[in-house]
């Protein structure tokens, strides 16, 4: 199985334009500045360009990260990954993967799986990671439910686009 680094970088885009919308004063955006103790001098004196750009590109690295909880296929390749010959479609090993792969490679391959394996990552992963975080800079639980909240979002529509497409 080879990276499919065009839908990598597109579902890269989606915590951007998902996060427009979630952090727009007409939803979220408001009790988020609330809650991260935000203001519009604080937010005027940021380098958008930079801010814009390292999100994007830690945004790529979650992505690549994502592809190996919703694509299941990748894991056959971890268990025989201290066999030098599982690369070689000649050997026993490759034979087996090969075969493998023809009759389950895409078992499990639709949006809705990696939406939800996605979505589970945002909900048993990000979450906890952001209210540790929140908890020792004593934000509230609010700050918690809304950025823990647009991570869930935000994974279970890049592990459906990843699932779907890579």
């Amino acid at each position: 199985m080879d990276f499919n680094f065009p839908i990598l970088l597109a579902a890269a885009l989606i915590p951007m334009v998902v996060g427009f919308a979630w952090y727009n004063p007409k939803t979220f955006g408001t009790a988020w500045m609330q809650a991260a103790e935000m203001t519009e001098e604080k937010m005027k004196g940021a380098n958008m360009a930079v801010i814009f750009g390292v999100s994007y590109l830690f945004s790529v690295f979650i992505a690549m990260a994502v592809q190996f909880t919703v694509v299941h296929q990748y894991h056959v390749y971890s268990i025989f990954a201290d066999d030098p010959t599982f690369m070689d479609p000649t050997s026993t090993t490759g034979a087996f993967i090969a075969d493998f792969m023809s009759k389950y490679g895409n078992n499990f391959r639709t949006f809705k799986h990696g939406a939800l394996h996605g979505f589970l990552d945002g909900l048993f992963f990000a979450m906890p990671i952001l209210g540790v975080n929140a908890l020792f800079e004593r934000k509230g639980w609010k700050y918690i439910l809304i950025n823990g909240g647009y991570w869930a979002v935000c994974l279970a529509l890049m592990g459906g686009v990843i699932c779907a497409f890579a």
